[in-house]
């Protein structure tokens, strides 16, 4: 445990001399609590009682009950007995915000997150991460430390997708307290026989119908801006507009713009608050307009910092309407007053259908702040055919023509008022239990397995002997566990291994396979059994690597549409330039694609893959090209978006490419990998992390209030692997790979005659290499000839030279290849380790650029 400076100014900062007493743990609790103005309410009084006698809880009460501060109480028992507590729940948003909120509480220092996209602290004594997250470490850690554990949002246990990731912490971890909180919850009774027969300790159900801000609901058939602008003047704001598509959320924040909620004086607080915040991304600018006019947009393809920025505008009272997504229900602290349903249907990832009893409670829920509001509203609009045909038979009625309007042909089911009423009386629906037997999960576990006995194939034995399953179930997990087994020691990836002193043999990894290695994707053995057919004499070996890897990964739809669009465009323009006819285009049009590298390779593995794994049974494989254009191009994720015109969904390619550099991370062995692939690991976590460190850098802001964030055009730069100077003995690969990331940041800069961001590129204390000397030392070059070449080829490890001069210093080179192949200038730099420089400064020194 860390004390520091933010951690002794926190509320709850960590007890000194030592562990304390329960008595004195629940004394200087209730002490804080009053301190705050609040007081606890009977159902929080039972949970937090339930667990400091050591007893799980099952905290099942309404949406504003407290629910969080019995989750603090956890937290702070398990700091105050020098033990670790972990916070999860299902969306990273969500990650996010509990992660900061807890800083506050217990101290930056105290507290870290980790997501998959970011890691903070990830060793503090209070961790904040995904379900996935602590499903990973149950997996692969004999004796992960965690001692309590908090599920937030605890009826994604019941999700078809991730509900398994809910489930396996409540089969491994049998000295965690556990504290499962979720306002629709419905019957839970396997869970709570699980979790006793797993630690043999009582478990506690807490529940509450009692709301401490009630919800009153109201039907609407006016147009959406009617009815908006009627709340806001009713003092019913903030509204929340509920959509449920990314799409949606934003027409309708853009539609937001021809109203005026928000007064001058508003607009001026919200204009101070936006003080230093970047829009600086092509999104940037359209949601910069929304804020300042008063509209916040929330939703997932937004990226981090830019929900971050939206909930801090609401959190400070400063938006009357904010339109979003349905990720409202998943807790993300946006105070609402009024919940405003755009529809009560949406597509479930099958269909489109109604809202489940759960989505509605869910999200109805937010409506009411405890402390701001006497009341929460509810309000759904109805049917956007309907009310315009309200407003049609208006007109009929003085004697117009009219003709009715027809609902929506697709993606619609009709609502009326009778399906409101019913979703406001109706109970949650049942939790259905989720577990399977995938080869990721088989592999985290043999990984963790060392030589226990039993090893993992018997840790997955037990817990398929503790899932909440029928017996008859339980029997089908064993033979297919069994089935899969069979086909990982077939792969090689698994291998039998004799233990001395043991009769039995134990399950290890295969030697070779880094630490991290993971099945993760569903076709992740396709992955490994194709790599050793990609040619590693060839130019693009990295590069088809990587084509391997996207190809196991979801498409990112709107990402691909938009690639087709631009694809057509240019057949279009092709096919008229040869003079078809319009008949012969619009034939030929159907056969473009979008790009999908090395597309019959892909097929032709796949199938024969297939043919021998029938597991694979309907899974297919998805050839595509985003991170590999990104990279053979060298684009930044800005430029990127900017082509494709992904403003809109900027998160989702964000996430994407995360995705992707992860699987090339965990799912190539390191067999596979050369200087190339190292090459492009560090140029796709510089593009991850330089896109979005807006975590990282509020949570330095709170350990040290003088923490600056780094410059735009040095973000790429602080991005690159290693994050520090490290010692080149300890890593040489990576410090190999950092240079050449560098080297290559300052070609591609020459290359576009970015003077600026050539310079940026530098270690350039004395100001030697300003943008005007680095564009009059490469004029002759240009002069002569035109362009340098950026191509993979011309960034090849041949023409990036690295060499040792010195126990600290080294020369690195950049050859210049022009459009023809020549070579003929080089841009010559040092590296001195020995000067003292911020951790995350560039290394190169620029010594000539020349022939």
């Amino acid at each position: 445990m860390v004390t520091s400076p933010s951690a002794l100014a926190a509320p709850l900062a960590p007890p000194d001399g030592g562990p304390l007493s329960p008595d004195a743990i629940l004394d200087r609790f209730v002490a804080w609590v009053g301190s705050t103005g609040l007081s606890l309410y009977p159902a929080q009084e039972e949970a937090i009682l339930a667990l400091l006698d050591g007893q799980h809880v099952v905290l099942a009460t309404p949406t504003g009950s407290g629910k969080s501060l019995v989750a603090t109480f956890l937290h702070w028992k398990a700091m105050a007995e020098g033990k670790r507590s972990i916070y999860t729940c299902p969306i990273k948003a969500l990650v996010n915000e509990k992660f900061f909120a807890l800083c506050q509480l217990f101290g930056a220092e105290n507290v870290g997150m980790t997501t998959g996209d970011a890691a903070i602290n990830p060793d503090a004594p209070v961790l904040c991460c995904t379900a996935e997250i602590l499903a990973s470490m149950a997996l692969r850690e004999a004796r992960p430390r965690a001692d309590a554990v908090v599920m937030d949002e605890f009826h994604y246990y019941g999700d078809r997708e991730r509900g398994q990731a809910w489930q396996v912490p409540l089969l491994l971890l049998e000295d965690t307290t556990y504290l499962l909180m979720s306002a629709t919850l419905g019957d839970v009774s396997g869970v709570k026989e699980g979790l006793r027969e797993l630690t043999g300790r009582a478990v506690a159900d807490v529940r509450s119908a009692v709301r401490p801000v009630p919800l009153e609901f109201e039907w609407r058939e006016t147009p959406l801006h009617e009815t908006l602008e009627a709340l806001v003047e009713a003092g019913k704001a903030p509204v929340y507009l509920v959509n449920f598509t990314q799409k949606a959320a934003a027409e309708q924040a853009q539609n937001l713009m021809s109203a005026n909620f928000s007064s001058r004086e508003d607009k001026e607080r919200i204009r101070a608050a936006l003080d230093g915040v970047r829009f600086d991304t092509p999104y940037g600018k359209d949601l910069s307009r929304f804020l300042r006019h008063g509209v916040g947009l929330h939703h997932a393809g937004l990226l981090p910092r830019y929900r971050l920025a939206v909930e801090k505008l609401a959190q400070g009272g400063l938006l009357k309407v904010v339109s979003g997504t349905d990720t409202l229900g998943m807790g993300v602290n946006i105070p609402i007053r009024t919940v405003l349903f755009t529809q009560l249907c949406k597509f479930d990832g099958e269909k489109t259908a109604l809202l489940s009893a759960r989505d509605f409670h869910q999200i109805s829920g937010r409506a009411g702040r405890k402390g701001f509001d006497e009341r929460g509203y509810v309000v759904a609009q109805a049917p956007e055919h309907v009310v315009e045909n309200k407003r049609l038979a208006e007109k009929a009625a003085a004697g117009k023509k009219v003709v009715k309007k027809q609902p929506p042909q697709k993606g619609y089911v009709p609502w009326d008022r009778t399906t409101f009423e019913r979703l406001q009386t109706k109970e949650p629906e049942a939790l259905t239990a989720r577990f399977e037997v995938g080869f990721g999960l088989l592999l985290d576990l043999v990984q963790s397995a060392t030589t226990q006995r039993g090893g993992g194939y018997g840790r997955l034995v037990q817990m398929i002997g503790r899932a909440h399953e029928t017996p008859y179930g339980r029997t089908k997990l064993r033979r297919l566990a069994a089935a899969r087994f069979r086909t990982l020691r077939r792969a090689g990836l698994i291998e039998l291994r004799e233990v001395e002193g043991y009769r039995g043999r134990y399950v290890r990894p295969a030697p070779g396979l880094q630490r991290d290695f993971s099945l993760r994707q569903t076709l992740s053995l396709w992955l490994l059994d194709t790599l050793p057919q990609v040619p590693r004499e060839g130019e693009s070996y990295a590069l088809d690597v990587l084509t391997l890897c996207e190809s196991i990964l979801e498409n990112p739809d709107p990402v691909l549409w938009k690639q087709l669009d631009v694809a057509r465009g240019k057949a279009i323009a092709e096919m008229k330039a040869k003079g078809m006819e319009y008949d012969e285009r619009m034939a030929e049009l159907e056969k473009v694609e979008y790009p999908k590298p090395h597309a019959d390779f892909v097929y032709a593995t796949f199938n024969a893959f297939a043919e021998r794994h029938p597991w694979v049974g309907q899974e297919n494989i998805r050839p595509k090209s985003v991170a590999r254009e990104l990279a053979e191009r060298y684009m930044t994720f800005n430029e990127y978006v900017s082509e494709y015109g992904l403003e809109r969904s900027e998160g989702l390619l964000l996430r994407y490419l995360s995705d992707a550099f992860k699987t090339l991370v965990q799912g190539v062995p390191e067999a596979y990998r050369d200087e190339r692939v190292d090459d492009l690991l560090v140029f796709l976590r510089a593009t991850v992390r330089g896109a979005d460190a807006s975590l990282l850098d509020e949570w330095e802001r709170m350990r040290d209030p003088s923490y600056r964030a780094a410059p735009a055009d040095q973000r790429a730069a602080l991005a690159a692997l290693p994050p520090r100077v490290a010692q080149p003995d300890d890593d040489p690969r990576a410090f190999a790979a950092r240079v050449r990331h560098e080297l290559h940041r300052l070609l591609v800069a020459v290359a576009q005659q970015r003077w600026d961001a050539a310079a940026a590129a530098l270690w350039d204390p004395d100001g030697a290499w300003p943008p005007a000397r680095l564009q009059a030392e490469l004029a002759p070059y240009f002069a002569e000839h035109g362009a340098v070449d950026t191509r993979p080829v011309a960034r090849a490890p041949h023409n990036t030279l690295l060499q040792k001069t010195g126990p600290r210093t080294y020369s690195a080179q950049q050859r210049l290849v022009d459009p023809e192949g020549e070579v003929d200038w080089v841009l010559d730099c040092t590296i001195d380790l020995a000067v003292d420089r911020p951790g995350d400064a560039p290394l190169l020194e620029l010594v000539r650029a020349g022939t």
